[in-house]
């Protein structure tokens, strides 16, 4: 997700859902790399023979940035917008170039799950949502079956890396799902890594239309990996939501991307961190193709750059360190299976009656109280066509 304020909004210069005129001069360019040390990865891997499917808003694939690296798969959401269209692919093409930045021999498969923030048929949706709590729960359904069925796809498809820079907190109308949930619980059981943006709504401004710190999913699912943004001096984007569901955090702040009507801008949200990080998981799995989606988790914990205070929920295990990451996929610690239990059924001496003894039920009672009953529905029954009976019709007066 990218951020927007209430002025990128009104002015229409914005990247997708908005990019903020940033308050401090503008990073950088590639000054995530930098930190991110991916040049130092690069050196052990660069993403060969691993697929990162990007779920978006679609890919530009024939972007000058991408040489043949994009696959185009199914456009699950629809709407009736077409590639060469303004509101079609932008925020797509801009995370798949965040992956491929940091994983350039990696392949992207780009599957349409949601709209562009100037989609029309976005703006359809949230009138619609608009209309009351079933019109609501309908365009709920329609979007988080996209989403779901792209997962799917893409574990289908042999995507090893699902990036998802999209989260239910910017679709008012949309919460937890159990077809999305269901849908990461299948990714990973086929070892697929799941990662997803944790939000914009962080923020503290009255102006900005995206600050609600609202749960978003599919990151807050236990088995994705939640992504925060950090700024370039290495705090919390003020955009970035504050939940416990943060795995780590990845620059996020002024990141220079494709652009899918041609040429590149840079934009700021928990989206491009999400990608960036999406492009460090496509290293280590072209590192080690035998990592487990438990041993990535880890080493990305373990390696990342924490906060002074260890974990927060600003950064959570803090930045990503994409040169450690890669350097310890090659010995990975090795994975913990559950030990079957062996001990007594019962931890106690097992299930007993209830201490109370209840005096039988005297069935006379029974059968009292049914007569009672019975006959007190009769009269009911026959009152009410009592009083329905039409009644003689009084002489007209004169």
């Amino acid at each position: 997700m990218i951020r927007r304020t209430l002025t990128a909004a009104l002015l229409g210069t914005a990247l997708l859902v908005g990019t903020a005129t940033p308050a401090l001069a503008e990073a950088p360019h590639g000054w995530e790399l930098q930190v991110m040390k991916v040049r130092q990865a690069q050196t052990l891997a660069q993403g060969r023979g691993v697929t990162v499917a990007v779920l978006d808003t679609g890919v530009m694939a024939n972007h000058p940035a991408f040489r043949g690296r994009v696959t185009s798969g199914p456009d699950l959401v629809g709407g009736g917008a077409r590639p060469g269209q303004p509101y079609w692919g932008e925020h797509g093409t801009a995370m798949a170039s965040s992956v491929l930045n940091v994983a350039p021999q990696a392949r992207v498969l780009s599957v349409r799950v949601i709209w562009d923030h100037e989609d029309p048929a976005r703006k359809r949706a949230e009138r619609l949502a608009k209309k009351g709590r079933k019109a609501a729960e309908e365009e709920s359904r329609k979007w988080a079956g996209a989403v779901a069925k792209g997962i799917r796809y893409a574990v289908d498809h042999d995507a090893k890396v699902i990036s998802m820079s999209l989260g239910t907190d910017e679709w008012s109308w949309v919460g937890y799902e159990e077809d999305t949930a269901a849908a990461v619980d299948y990714a990973s059981s086929k070892g697929v890594v799941v990662v997803a943006s944790s939000g914009n709504g962080g923020s503290t401004d009255a102006m900005d239309l995206d600050a609600n710190n609202r749960v978003s999913y599919p990151a807050a699912f236990p088995s994705v990996i939640g992504v925060a943004a950090a700024g370039p001096n290495g705090a919390r984007a003020e955009f970035s939501q504050v939940h416990t569901y943060t795995t780590i955090a990845a620059p996020g702040v002024d990141i220079y991307a494709a652009r899918n009507t041609g040429g590149y801008r840079s934009g700021s949200g928990t989206s491009p961190a999400a990608a960036l990080a999406s492009g460090t998981v496509a290293l280590m799995l072209s590192r080690n193709p035998k990592l487990t989606v438990a041993q990535i988790r880890e080493i990305l914990t373990r390696t990342a750059m924490k906060p002074p205070a260890g974990y927060t929920l600003y950064l959570g295990h803090g930045i990503v360190d994409a040169a450690a990451a890669v350097q310890a996929a090659g010995s990975p610690p090795p994975t913990t299976k559950t030990a079957a239990y062996t001990g007594k059924k019962y931890l106690g001496g097992g299930p007993v009656g209830s201490p109370v003894d209840h005096p039988p039920i005297d069935s006379d009672y029974l059968v009292i109280g049914g007569a009672g009953l019975g006959i007190g529905l009769l009269c009911l029954v026959g009152a009410f066509f009592l009083f329905r009976r039409p009644r003689p019709k009084r002489a007209a007066r004169h």
